[in-house]
């Protein structure tokens, strides 16, 4: 039985990619299949196959289905702005329905673990009053939410789940992701966060030395998603 959630955060740079990433080894740990999808990004780079992104590039990584870069990172950009405004000044209209038949097809691959990781937080918006959400909502996948672990997270975290249930969309789980390690009272700060989420926090993962995948899947639960 084939699983697929789709990877939002708190805000952009908490580390979604990382624990994504580290989702994806833990599955295929645990001898499950896996492929992934960024369906937009910005800031990449231009190399000799053509613009390439550094997150979608760890999450083809550990993929375990063949895809090509394209078919993980269809719409990419240049410029390390929100993707909107990117895909504007690349004359790209960027709409669900731009995303939603990539992503698809990465879907019906059928991997046993399938992520899809958005770009920034909840709300990024596409053109016109569309948001990234929308394409979540079109799709229908269960959501994981990334905490970037700083002062202010509990508020963004508590919004960030009130808009994905208004949405009516499952927040399947989240993952408590230290990115200041200076942050005041952290212990009351996540367990303010395990009170107030109505998901089951799937980890804690704290400032690691190297953030690679197999140090965060070993901070992970994946049996806590029922899969």
């Amino acid at each position: 039985m084939s699983s697929a959630f789709f990877v939002t955060g708190t805000d952009t740079e908490i580390g979604k990619t990382t624990i994504a990433a580290g989702l994806l080894y833990a599955a295929k740990e645990a001898g499950m299949s896996t492929a992934a999808a960024k369906p937009v990004a910005s800031g990449c780079e231009q190399t000799e196959q053509g613009l390439r992104n550094e997150d979608a590039l760890a999450l083809l990584e550990q993929c375990s289905v063949e895809l090509t870069y394209e078919q993980v990172n269809p719409l990419a950009f240049a410029p390390a702005i929100a993707p909107h405004l990117a895909a504007r000044e690349a004359g790209v209209v960027l709409s669900v329905a731009s995303l939603c038949n990539p992503v698809q097809r990465v879907l019906d691959k059928a991997a046993d673990f399938t992520v899809v990781e958005g770009a920034g937080g909840w709300r990024v918006p596409l053109s016109g009053q569309a948001s990234l959400s929308d394409l979540v909502v079109s799709l229908k996948l269960p959501v994981i939410m990334v905490v970037g672990v700083r002062l202010g997270c509990i508020n963004h975290a508590v919004l960030t789940a009130e808009a994905i249930a208004a949405d009516g969309l499952e927040l399947a789980g989240w993952v408590a992701n230290v990115v200041d390690p200076g942050t005041s009272r952290l212990e009351e700060n996540l367990a303010t966060l395990a009170e107030r989420l109505p998901a089951p926090c799937l980890g804690y993962v704290p400032r690691l030395k190297s953030a690679n995948p197999a140090a965060v899947a070993a901070c992970l639960d994946l049996s806590l998603l029922g899969i």
